[in-house]
């Protein structure tokens, strides 16, 4: 299948559709939808016989809304346009889940029936025992009648550091019609089809519960709604929605992800608390000093890292996240403690970006994903020095995908040096070559460190 090449393609595309007005276009409101009336039905694929799918008298979804202002998204359940970023975590097929959702600071109109819509463009990226798994590029709109629509996606599925599917990958209009991902005021029995798009994706979902008790990252959440999504083989799956985060929690048999925090919704108006700035710093520390086999630097590095763990893990911590860098730090006070330099590295990389996660309560979200950058570039390092070649180039493509997140924030001076870092790797990337692969990440390293020291 397509690699480096044909990704930065595909998502250049998607970025240079992306827009906010088009001259050249029919007349639309000023927030992106062209007037139409609304009620005309939507026309329905076909689905192949023997999917238990609802009557459509149950159907909420069968009529084409009006878009007055799309990319403001009020519905409660779906908030997408006042969410920056959200972490999910979970397990699947027995390894550690990760998912990263960040609203993107760009729209994209879409053509479906003779309307113009612009859409929020969404970047959700999830990973499967550390590595990058997959990442979709989501368009979402809502309605007047407060229901959120789902305008299609831009998906990789990755393997072994390259891309082996973009099977899943459809447009409204193109593919098929957009599809409803949330009434405006879902109902228990209301139905809609959250894909519709027969043989490429497809997701009915029944309104089980609503006004449900939910525990979210910090305390009991109401009006939670329970979903119960099924798919063209006939199989079910439960979700949940909570209200001001959207989709919640998702359960298919041993599988699970659930929502760990989300900002602003959980944003705290307040400075970053000391002590995480500790752990992510002191995490940093003994990278450097296992790389130079500096054992007492790590050692005393570890110690400040406990401390202020210690102390921070006694306050107000999202009941998810916490957890999990607990179980991080115990592997690396091993690695510290029996000097295993490639354990230490990667377990102080482990540990740097779950204190950012914790974090993200604390700074705007593109300073996280700036910090993440140079993680990434940290773990090329680690992944070049272990002759690990497919690593190091899901390495590069994580890093690809996180620029989409960083570059509107940055100088004209450091776009251009990011981009010319990022194009090196993908050449390093795609040619093995992994002494250049470490070089190029340790020079994006210190520009991330460079511009963070700027902005500081």
């Amino acid at each position: 299948m397509a690699r480096l090449v044909a990704v930065v393609a595909a998502v250049t595309l998607l970025a240079g559709a992306c827009s906010t007005a088009d001259s050249s276009s029919p007349a639309t409101s000023p927030t992106g939808g062209s007037a139409r009336p609304s009620g005309q039905p939507i026309p329905q694929p076909v689905l192949p016989g023997g999917v238990p799918v609802a009557p459509d008298s149950r159907r909420v979804d069968l009529r084409m809304p009006t878009f007055s202002n799309p990319t403001t998204v009020t519905n409660p359940l779906f908030p997408v346009s006042r969410q920056d970023s959200v972490l999910f975590v979970g397990r699947v097929d027995g390894k550690p889940f990760r998912t990263e959702v960040t609203l993107l600071p760009f729209t994209r109109v879409i053509d479906w029936a003779g309307t113009r819509v612009e859409t929020l463009v969404s970047q959700y990226t999830a990973y499967l025992d550390g590595r990058l798994q997959e990442v979709a590029y989501d368009l979402y709109a809502q309605a007047d009648d407060g229901s959120v629509w789902y305008f299609g996606e831009d998906v990789a599925d990755l393997a072994d550091g390259n891309i082996v599917t973009k099977e899943g990958s459809w447009e409204a209009g193109k593919d098929g019609p957009a599809q409803m991902i949330m009434p405006g005021d879902p109902q228990v029995g209301d139905v809609f089809r959250t894909e519709n798009i027969p043989g490429i994706a497809f997701e009915e979902v029944t309104v089980k519960t609503t006004g449900k008790t939910l525990d979210g990252p910090f305390g009991p959440i109401e009006g939670g709604m329970v979903g119960e999504e099924l798919h063209m083989d006939g199989s079910t799956e439960d979700k949940l929605f909570a209200p001001g985060y959207g989709e919640f929690y998702t359960k298919s048999g041993p599988d699970v992800e659930a929502l760990a925090l989300a900002v602003p919704t959980d944003a705290v108006n307040a400075d970053t608390p000391a002590e995480l700035t500790a752990v992510e710093s002191g995490a940093d520390r003994i990278f450097d000093a296992a790389t130079a086999r500096d054992w007492n630097g790590a050692t005393s590095a570890m110690t400040a890292i406990t401390t202020a763990w210690s102390r921070f893990r006694t306050g107000e911590v999202p009941r998810l996240v916490g957890p999990v860098l607990a179980s991080a730090l115990r592997p690396l006070a091993k690695a510290v403690r029996t000097h295993d330099v490639a354990r230490t590295r990667q377990a102080a990389i482990d540990v740097a970006r779950w204190s950012l996660d914790l974090q993200l309560r604390y700074r705007p979200s593109s300073d996280i994903d700036l910090a993440r950058f140079g993680l990434w570039a940290q773990q090329i390092q680690v992944d070049a020095t272990t002759g690990r070649a497919d690593r190091v180039n899901g390495d590069v493509f994580t890093m690809f995908y996180l620029r989409d997140r960083i570059l509107h924030t940055l100088a004209p001076a450091d776009v251009t040096a990011l981009n010319s870092l990022i194009g090196t790797l993908q050449v390093a990337g795609a040619d093995h070559d992994l002494a250049a692969a470490a070089e190029s990440a340790r020079k994006a390293r210190d520009l991330v460190a460079r511009i963070e020291a700027a902005g500081g």
